[in-house]
């Protein structure tokens, strides 16, 4: 295999990078793009070091596949011309998620969406935990309703928001702010720009995305998107009213045979998904089951997962298998 990443020098390009020999790609060709600065820029890698390019120049090049991360507009002017090429592009960006016509793929839950098509997107990073939890509940009982609440890592906005934090917790000045408001020792109620009916991007990114993935346009979900002082891992409070009357042991049944998802939930140890000891893992992890005690069919649950791993990069890595695994 012969393969590109633009934005290589970003988190999530650096976590393809990490999490290339887990998922196959230890043999591969493996070359990376950046911003125009970026270029000559040399990044450890494997026993060596990886020469930034530009994507004018990862263009020419004879690839399998191309990862994009290096966001919406990079992805729109380069993406389609990659794929035109008869290379394989999974896109991490918004750009292409809610387009007709094109894949929007979580491995254990839509891979009947393949559909030959060479440009592939990837989830946001919320949709992905989100649904790789609540699938397997959609299929065996059918979600009527679903509220979630996120809270999100500083990992999510990117490096200057990593920044950010550490200087703010070592009282230093800010150089280049991620945020409007301080983060360390605070919640912000927004995640990305405000957008129709008073909710933001991110909530909306949920909402849609949801629904194209499950194909359940009639799905009633909405979703509070919220960032937090945590570095890494994004975790959710998320409340479903199921269709079919289910109890909690079905519930937890459900979810432990799900591929992908582990269930940390024992009370009385004290025992749930945290975001501090999920670091570095590419599964999905749930917790805290219960019902609602107003309504038989209403459940509870929190779930949590490496925004960088399965958020982006191994969910990403995942599809390419699946394509490799279908060609």
């Amino acid at each position: 295999m012969r393969i590109g990443i633009v934005g290589v020098t970003g988190l999530v390009g650096r976590t393809f990078l990490s999490a290339l020999p887990l998922y196959g790609f230890d043999q591969a060709e493996v070359y990376g793009a950046a911003s125009q600065r970026s270029i000559g820029q040399r990044i450890p890698f494997r026993t060596g070091e990886l020469v930034v390019e530009s994507i004018e120049s990862l263009l020419q090049k004879k690839l399998d596949a191309v990862f994009f991360s290096a966001g919406a507009g990079v992805s729109r002017e380069w993406a389609m011309r990659f794929a035109e090429k008869g290379i394989w592009v999974i896109d991490n960006s918004s750009a292409w998620r809610l387009e007709p016509g094109i894949p929007l793929l979580i491995p254990e839950v839509n891979p009947h969406h393949l559909d030959g098509s060479r440009l592939i997107a990837n989830p946001n990073c919320s949709t992905i935990q989100l649904l790789v939890a609540l699938a397997p509940l959609e299929r065996a009982l059918g979600l009527e309703r679903v509220l979630v609440s996120t809270y999100q890592a500083v990992t999510g906005t990117g490096q200057k928001a990593v920044a950010q934090l550490l200087s703010e917790r070592q009282g230093e000045p800010v150089q280049e702010p991620a945020y409007p408001y301080p983060i360390d020792l605070n919640c912000l109620p927004q995640c990305d720009v405000f957008a129709d009916e008073g909710y933001t991007k991110e909530e909306w990114k949920i909402v849609h995305e949801s629904r194209k993935i499950l194909d359940r346009p009639d799905l009633a979900i909405s979703a509070t998107a919220v960032r937090v002082p945590v570095l890494g891992g994004h975790s959710e409070s998320v409340y479903v009213t199921l269709k079919k009357p289910a109890s909690v042991e079905d519930i937890r049944a459900l979810l432990s045979a799900a591929p992908g998802v582990v269930v940390q939930d024992e009370p009385a140890t004290r025992t749930y998904p945290m975001p501090r000891y999920v670091g570095g893992q590419d599964q999905v992890y749930v917790g805290r089951l219960r019902r609602d005690p107003n309504d038989p069919r209403s459940f509870w649950m929190w779930i949590v997962a490496d925004n960088l791993r399965k958020g982006a990069a191994t969910n990403a890595l995942q599809i390419a298998q699946l394509l490799l695994q279908t060609a």
